[in-house]
């Protein structure tokens, strides 16, 4: 008997003009998200949620993960089996001119000096 055929995986992700500044802010103040924001930030390529370095659980990981997808920050769509995350860039840069770019250049300079 063969298999019923199931609708492909979506996930839903906000527009960006219905999300507040307030909203985005409570998403980035959370050091483990900033992590994650800046891993996707310096990759080449979109990441599957299993190769961030994190220091939590990956359970833990992906209520992270809903947290930036809800706030706009990231968008997550499967390929296969697999989750893949990447940044909401050009989106979050005409909503919100600058702030994931200061984000980012805080975390580098975070990361450079070794501060946590």
């Amino acid at each position: 008997m063969a298999r019923p055929r199931t609708a492909a995986r979506t996930v839903e992700h906000p527009d960006l003009s219905e999300v507040s500044l307030q909203q985005v802010m409570e998403a980035l103040v959370d050091p483990v998200r900033r992590t994650v924001v800046f891993q996707l930030a310096r990759a080449d390529e979109d990441m599957s949620c299993g190769r961030f370095d994190a220091p939590v659980s990956l359970s833990t990981l992906t209520h992270h993960f809903n947290v930036l997808r809800e706030a706009g920050v990231i968008r997550q769509y499967y390929q296969g089996t697999a989750k893949l995350n990447t940044l909401r860039t050009e989106e979050m840069e005409e909503r919100f001119p600058g702030l994931l770019s200061s984000v980012v250049a805080a975390a580098v300079a975070e990361a450079a000096t070794g501060t946590p």
